[in-house]
């Protein structure tokens, strides 16, 4: 079972580079698998960087569709692990149901 609630998804793997920018202290990673980009960010109240809930926020969208970005429940999370967990939960879902017998290429995935 997945912390997340629902099945564990523990077999899917999504691995993060940090993305190197010119703007001191702003975190971010991203990361590719399965057809789905997935980012995540570090924001903070204040000082350098993103501005948020402070935290770790994750986001997923389809490759090659040129769609905005939807934020992984439970965002903003308090640990690196926890928001890449979340991704590979996501990852599971998102796989498991473009497999589907009920999928639809054109349909949006949420």
């Amino acid at each position: 079972m997945s912390p997340y609630g629902g099945r564990d998804y523990a077999g899917w793997s999504v691995q993060f580079s940090r993305i190197i920018s010119p703007i001191e202290d702003m975190q971010i990673w991203n990361a590719n698998s399965g057809g789905f980009s997935f980012v995540i960010s570090y924001e903070s109240r204040t000082g350098p960087g993103l501005h948020g809930r402070p935290g770790f926020v994750a986001s997923w969208r389809p490759l090659n569709r040129g769609w905005s970005a939807v934020k992984v429940i439970g965002s903003p999370f308090t640990t690196f692990t926890a928001a890449e967990q979340a991704c590979e939960t996501v990852l599971g879902y998102l796989t498991e149901a473009r497999q589907g017998p009920g999928f639809q290429p054109g349909r949006k995935l949420s």
